[in-house]
């Protein structure tokens, strides 16, 4: 599932989403199906939000795969395809890799002087994965 480029200038959901699909992608992994009424019914809690306008972006996220959609009755329901934790890994793996494509070895550096507090299975897997680069030379 590839989606736009990241905006590294925002946090959160947001440097994948625009800010609606943001809340709606966050009411969605905090249940476990809903229609497009509910979610907008959860949005007009904080912001007064179209249903039209709630319809489209859910059914873009569907268009984009982030989203399944199947018919319930009358209805249709919405779940993501990926848990927070998925979609964050696969994301998060994504724009390391192109970080890396882009700015090479550099990128690791940074990372590495990034780390403050590093516990010790992160260590070890730093370590497992140094090893096993060095037998593959």
């Amino acid at each position: 599932m590839k989606i736009r480029k990241f905006k590294m200038n925002e946090s959160g959901l947001n440097r994948f989403f625009g800010p609606l699909e943001a809340k709606i992608m966050d009411i969605l992994w905090n249940d476990v199906e809903m229609t497009i009424k509910d979610v907008q019914q959860v949005l007009d809690k904080e912001k007064v939000t179209n249903f039209n306008t709630v319809m489209t972006v859910m059914n873009r996220l569907v268009e984009k795969g982030i989203l399944q959609k199947r018919a319930e009755g009358r209805s249709s329901l919405f779940k993501p395809v990926q848990t927070r934790d998925e979609f964050l890994s696969a994301q998060s793996k994504e724009m390391t890799n192109e970080l890396m494509d882009e700015f090479g070895n550099v990128v690791v550096s940074h990372m590495l002087d990034a780390l403050e507090d590093v516990d010790d299975d992160l260590v070890a897997k730093l370590e497992l994965k140094i090893k096993e680069l060095k037998k593959e030379q």
